[in-house]
């Protein structure tokens, strides 16, 4: 590592999710996982920040997103098993369904109501 890349450090980096309005979103992200609003802006609002635990997702409208094939978010979770079941209960699409990989992870992902794929992961108890 050369001394000017050991200069600097990183702070947060978050997902920024495309979705074509704010309400669904909101709901899914909001009321069925838990995290909560720490700032919006616009009118109407255009972009948002969700925050829980060290977890942070920013939402940006874009009424013409097209979901790409690929996973564009990836979340370490705790009871992988639960969030699944709540993902479930959502109706959202499963598209690599729940299984323990062979890089020391639970995982599985799933498309929110934008098409957008989420890979979600918890490590693997030794």
């Amino acid at each position: 590592m050369t001394d000017s890349v050991s200069a600097f450090r990183f702070g947060r980096i978050a997902a920024v999710l495309p979705v074509a309005d704010m309400a669904r979103p909101c709901d899914f992200h909001i009321g069925a996982l838990g995290f909560r609003k720490a700032f919006e802006n616009g009118s109407p609002v255009g972009f948002m920040i969700l925050k829980r635990d060290s977890a942070e997702l920013h939402l940006t409208l874009q009424p013409g997103h097209e979901a790409v094939p690929f996973n564009v978010a990836h979340m370490m979770v705790e009871d992988i098993d639960a969030v699944h079941a709540v993902i479930r209960e959502r109706g959202l699409r499963i598209v690599k369904g729940l299984r323990d990989k062979d890089y020391g992870l639970r995982a599985f992902v799933f498309e929110d109501h934008d098409g957008n794929r989420i890979d979600v992961g918890e490590p693997l108890k030794a």
